[in-house]
Protein backbone atom coordinates (compact mmCIF):
# COMPACT_ATOMS: atom_id res chain seq x y z
CA UNK A 1 0.00 0.00 0.00
CA UNK A 2 1.81 3.09 -1.22
CA UNK A 3 -0.70 5.94 -1.15
CA UNK A 4 -3.29 6.37 1.52
CA UNK A 5 -4.61 8.41 4.37
CA UNK A 6 -2.15 8.35 7.25
CA UNK A 7 -3.84 7.63 10.56
CA UNK A 8 -2.70 6.80 14.06
CA UNK A 9 -5.93 5.46 15.47
CA UNK A 10 -6.13 2.91 18.25
CA UNK A 11 -8.48 0.09 17.28
CA UNK A 12 -9.97 -3.02 18.82
CA UNK A 13 -9.05 -6.18 16.91
CA UNK A 14 -10.35 -9.72 16.87
CA UNK A 15 -7.48 -11.98 15.86
CA UNK A 16 -6.87 -15.69 15.66
CA UNK A 17 -3.61 -17.37 16.53
CA UNK A 18 -2.43 -20.56 14.87
CA UNK A 19 0.67 -22.43 13.85
CA UNK A 20 3.01 -22.44 10.88
CA UNK A 21 3.19 -19.33 8.72
CA UNK A 22 -0.12 -17.90 9.97
CA UNK A 23 0.65 -17.35 13.63
CA UNK A 24 -1.50 -14.22 14.02
CA UNK A 25 -4.35 -13.21 11.72
CA UNK A 26 -6.41 -10.08 12.41
CA UNK A 27 -9.98 -11.04 11.40
CA UNK A 28 -11.83 -7.77 12.03
CA UNK A 29 -11.38 -4.48 13.80
CA UNK A 30 -13.50 -1.69 15.24
CA UNK A 31 -12.59 1.92 14.66
CA UNK A 32 -13.03 4.70 17.22
CA UNK A 33 -16.26 5.81 15.46
CA UNK A 34 -17.75 2.33 16.09
CA UNK A 35 -17.49 1.11 12.50
CA UNK A 36 -16.47 -2.55 12.22
CA UNK A 37 -14.34 -3.71 9.31
CA UNK A 38 -14.09 -7.41 8.51
CA UNK A 39 -10.87 -8.39 6.77
CA UNK A 40 -11.45 -10.51 3.67
CA UNK A 41 -7.78 -10.87 2.78
CA UNK A 42 -4.42 -10.40 4.45
CA UNK A 43 -1.53 -9.29 2.28
CA UNK A 44 1.93 -8.40 3.46
CA UNK A 45 2.81 -9.23 7.07
CA UNK A 46 6.17 -8.21 8.51
CA UNK A 47 7.84 -7.14 11.76
CA UNK A 48 9.66 -3.85 12.10
CA UNK A 49 11.79 -2.35 14.84
CA UNK A 50 10.53 0.93 16.26
CA UNK A 51 12.75 2.29 18.97
CA UNK A 52 13.31 -0.64 21.36
CA UNK A 53 10.23 -2.60 20.43
CA UNK A 54 8.96 -4.81 17.64
CA UNK A 55 5.81 -3.81 15.77
CA UNK A 56 4.07 -6.32 13.50
CA UNK A 57 2.50 -4.75 10.40
CA UNK A 58 -0.46 -6.28 8.58
CA UNK A 59 -1.80 -5.05 5.22
CA UNK A 60 -5.45 -6.12 5.06
CA UNK A 61 -8.52 -5.40 2.94
CA UNK A 62 -12.26 -5.59 3.31
CA UNK A 63 -12.68 -5.67 -0.47
CA UNK A 64 -13.51 -1.96 -0.66
CA UNK A 65 -10.47 -0.38 0.98
CA UNK A 66 -6.97 -1.35 2.06
CA UNK A 67 -5.74 -0.89 5.62
CA UNK A 68 -2.47 -1.19 7.49
CA UNK A 69 -2.72 -2.42 11.06
CA UNK A 70 0.19 -2.43 13.50
CA UNK A 71 0.44 -4.64 16.55
CA UNK A 72 2.86 -3.40 19.22
CA UNK A 73 4.16 -6.57 20.88
CA UNK A 74 5.45 -4.64 23.92
CA UNK A 75 2.33 -2.63 24.77
CA UNK A 76 -0.02 -5.27 23.31
CA UNK A 77 -1.98 -2.62 21.39
CA UNK A 78 -3.31 -2.35 17.83
CA UNK A 79 -3.29 0.79 15.69
CA UNK A 80 -4.80 1.58 12.32
CA UNK A 81 -2.02 3.55 10.67
CA UNK A 82 -3.18 3.83 7.06
CA UNK A 83 -6.29 3.56 4.91
CA UNK A 84 -6.28 3.54 1.12
CA UNK A 85 -8.98 3.10 -1.51
CA UNK A 86 -8.83 0.06 -3.77
CA UNK A 87 -8.44 0.73 -7.48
Amino acid sequence: MNDGLLLNERVEVIATFGTGLNLCRPRKFRRANGREIENTEIGLVHPASQRRRTVHMFDVTDGGADYRLEFDSFQLTWRLVMKGDRV
